[in-house]
Parts: structure tokens; C-alpha cells; sequence
């Protein structure tokens, strides 16, 4: 961090945007990539791909995914068992690359030694049995966004614990209420029973000090009696804190919410900050960024790590080219251009000490070590398995939050159900 960051973002630049892949008067070819849909990403990818057609000669044609990443993953997995060619690139979710590792092809060939400018760990989790099967795009860790204008008014400050929070948040939406608007809540965050909820809990549990849902040595410990406590937290903020339909919130509902300033906190990622400060936001200007909550004074704040990557399918009959585009797309500068207008985080190293990111988004430089040492889902210990087991956490919390199960019953019975997900090894 120390290098000269101008000198780094140009030398990877250039080691990026060299002669592309494809030979000049060749055939050009027509790329297929999936784009996301959650904030600006559609849009971003739109401009991006463009560009790269126009520097190249080929085409590209957006395909567009679901909002949810759990309905994304069992699209590709469709497409893959029928080793479809309608996808050249694809964009992969920080724990897939063990899942979907037989359908990916190896990137090194490719790269020209510019991962080495990337976060290692991030490239360390793309690396499956020496192949390089995806590129890092950006990276995520779950952020606390709250009304810093609101929180001055009620002569309180940014919550560093959890009952902190739920103290405030009842405060602000009793007297906004009082006031006039009875929409307004105190906290929204992603409850419902999808990947984004393991994304949460797991910031829950492990803030309590209550590990993960499987340690590092495959061995499921998610049924302790910290684990037991972050759920009963969680729990209670529900009618309480949380609107009932919370419990059907992904990222896009919590920030429609927030961001119509019927909300005092909410949880979300970084992507939220530049949407939240657009000049058509009723709350620009009024967004503050902090680390989520400590479980209580002998906890830990804790950050789920998100991201996502670029990857292209080994059935692409236009392997070389859908390569080259995930190259620019991976880019310095375009990295760069995605921080800037919309808070996606760089994976490489050197744009976080880059003015200009800095600069619109202040929050990079204050919380770096909450993306550089943000908690892991424990997708490289179940491996092929994570999906089971991402779906029995989800359900398991996404019972307790809904009242349908005590906190204690429903990590038993995960417990058990782990166990016979891994049948002795993951």
C-alpha cells in the first residue's frame, strides 16, 4: 500500500488493455455476458461492453439475470448440465468458484500476470486446484448506512453495538412517527430466506462470537450458545425496529425504503452509497457509513465478504475473445470508473490510495480493513455442498426471524442437518 499508487494503476493498465487477444482481420466475434441487475449494474456492464466492441470489433449482447444470486446460481447450473453456448461470460458470486469449478475455463493462460495486482485472497479464492477461473471484478463487505442527519437531531451517534442500534432506531422511529410519518422504521436489512439472509446472519453470529456455520476444519459449530443469542437479537428487532416485511426484503427493498428516507439504519453493501447520494435521492447528502455493530462489549464487528467475479464458460465457442473482454472488464480503469460513479469496490489494491475514489467514496479509506479482513461464508470448506448448506442456514435463521421456531430448536435441527449434508466429509 505504500508503492505509488499512480505508477501501479498505470503499469497494470497497460499490462491489461495491451493488444487484444483476437487477431487483427479475423472474424470478428459475437460475446454473450451476463449482467447484473441489482443497482447500476446493468447499465455499467452496458457501457463497459461497448466500449471494449468498439476497441475490438466484436459484439456483445447483455443477457440479463435475476436479482436474486440464489436464483442466478441454479440458472447457470441449468445451462451448464446442458453445456449450453449461450453464455461466453459469466459473473460469479465470491463463493461459487468450488461449485462450478468443472464449467470454467482457466484464465491464466490469459492474464498476463495482472492478478497479482488484485487482493491475493481474492484471487487465492478464484485459484481452484491451480487454475485461475475467475477474474475479481469487485468486492463487498456488509455496511451499516444510517440518517447521520437523524441521529444528530435525536442527540445520538453512530450505534457500535447491536442493542445500540435497536435503542436509536426505536428513538428516531418513535419520534418521525410522532412527527408525521408512519412509514417510517427504524432498521431494514435482507430477511428474506435467500443467500443475502446467510449474508447477514453470518455478521450476526460471528459478532456475538459465535464462529461460523462450519470452522475452517469442516466441522459445523453454528449450534453454540452465542449463535443462539445473535438470532434472539435479530429476532426481536422484527415489529419491533424492522417492519414485518422485512422477512421478504433482498438488497433492492431495504434500499427503496431507506433511500425514500422512511428509514433511520439499514444494512446493505457499498453499491448503496452513490445510488443513495444521487441527486434524485430524497436523503443525498444525508447517508453516513460505519462498521456494523459489536454483538455486545465482548463482541466484534463483523462484515460478510461479498464481491464478484468474471468468468468464462468452458463451452464458449469464442473462448479467446470472451477472455479478452473479461480482461477489460476486470481493468484498472474500468475498476476505477465503477468506484467512482458507483461505489463498487476496486479488487486492486492501488485504487484505494486513488484521489479521485477517495474522493466519492470517503468511506474506502476509513473502512479498508473492514473489506480486507471481511468474514468468509464457508464456502471453501463444504466446497460443492455450500449451496445445501447456504439454503439450510437461510431457512433455519429465516424461521427463527418469523417466529415459527425458537432459536435453540432451529439450530439443533441445523446442526443435524449439516451433519447429514456432509455424511462424514464435505
Amino acid at each position: 500500500m505504500k508503492r505509488n499508487a499512480t505508477a501501479l494503476i498505470a503499469k497494470a493498465a497497460a499490462l491489461a488493455l495491451t493488444a487484444p487477444l483476437w487477431i487483427a482481420g479475423a472474424q470478428a466475434a459475437t460475446i454473450t455476458i451476463s449482467c447484473g441487475s441489482v443497482g447500476q449494474d446493468f447499465e455499467f456492464c452496458k457501457q463497459t461492453t461497448s466500449e471494449w466492441a468498439k476497441k475490438t470489433g466484436h459484439e456483445v449482447k447483455l443477457f440479463t439475470i435475476p436479482n436474486s444470486t440464489t436464483d442466478i446460481l441454479a440458472l447457470f447450473r441449468q445451462m451448464f448440465a446442458a453445456k449450453s453456448t449461450d453464455l461466453d461470460v459469466i459473473n460469479v458470486d465470491v463463493v461459487w468458484p468450488g461449485v462450478i469449478k468443472d464449467h470454467l475455463l482457466d484464465l491464466k493462460p490469459y492474464t498476463k500476470g495482472i492478478e497479482k495486482e488484485h487482493f491475493p485472497a481474492i484471487v487465492a479464492n478464484n485459484t481452484v486446484d491451480g487454475k485461475l477461473l475467475a477474474m475479481p471484478w469487485f468486492t463487498d463487505a456488509g455496511l451499516l448506512f444510517y440518517r447521520k442527519d437523524l441521529v444528530e437531531k435525536y442527540g445520538a451517534k453512530a450505534p457500535t453495538t447491536w442493542d445500540e442500534l435497536a435503542a436509536t432506531a426505536k428513538k428516531i422511529q418513535d419520534g418521525e412517527r410522532a412527527a408525521g410519518n408512519r412509514d417510517f422504521q427504524g432498521f431494514v436489512f435482507q430477511a428474506k430466506a435467500y443467500e443475502g439472509l446467510t449474508c447477514d446472519a453470518v455478521e450476526w453470529i460471528h459478532s456475538f462470537g459465535g464462529g461460523n456455520i462450519v470452522n475452517d476444519k469442516g466441522e459445523v459449530t453454528v449450534n453454540n450458545p452465542n449463535a443462539v443469542a445473535a438470532l434472539k437479537t435479530a429476532a426481536s428487532w422484527i415489529g419491533t425496529i424492522a417492519p414485518q416485511g422485512v422477512l421478504n426484503y433482498a438488497e433492492e427493498e431495504a434500499r427503496g425504503v431507506f433511500q425514500n428516507g422512511n428509514a433511520a439504519f439499514m444494512r446493505n453493501w457499498p453499491y448503496a452509497w452513490s445510488l443513495g447520494n444521487a441527486k434524485d435521492s430524497k436523503i443525498s447528502g444525508k447517508i453516513g457509513v460505519s462498521a456494523l455493530p459489536k454483538g455486545g462489549a465482548n463482541g466484534q464487528n463483523a462484515a460478510t465478504l461479498g464481491g464478484w467475479q468474471l468468468a468464462v464458460s468452458k463451452y464458449s465457442k469464442n473462448q479467446a475473445a470472451a477472455a479478452d473482454l473479461v480482461m477489460y472488464m476486470t481493468s484498472p480503469d474500468v475498476q476505477k470508473m465503477r468506484a467512482i460513479k458507483g461505489s463498487y469496490n476496486p479488487t486492486i489494491a492501488a485504487l484505494y490510495q486513488d484521489k479521485d475514489v477517495l474522493a466519492a467514496n470517503p468511506f474506502f479509506g476509513s473502512l479498508y480493513s473492514v473489506f480486507t479482513s471481511a468474514v468468509p461464508r464457508p464456502a471453501t470448506a463444504t466446497g460443492a455442498k455450500y449451496p445445501e448448506v447456504s439454503s439450510a442456514f437461510w431457512n433455519a435463521t429465516h424461521d427463527v426471524l418469523s417466529g415459527k421456531s425458537t432459536a435453540e430448536d432451529s439450530l439443533k435441527r441445523l446442526e443435524g442437518r449439516l451433519n447429514q449434508v456432509k455424511r462424514g466429509k464435505w
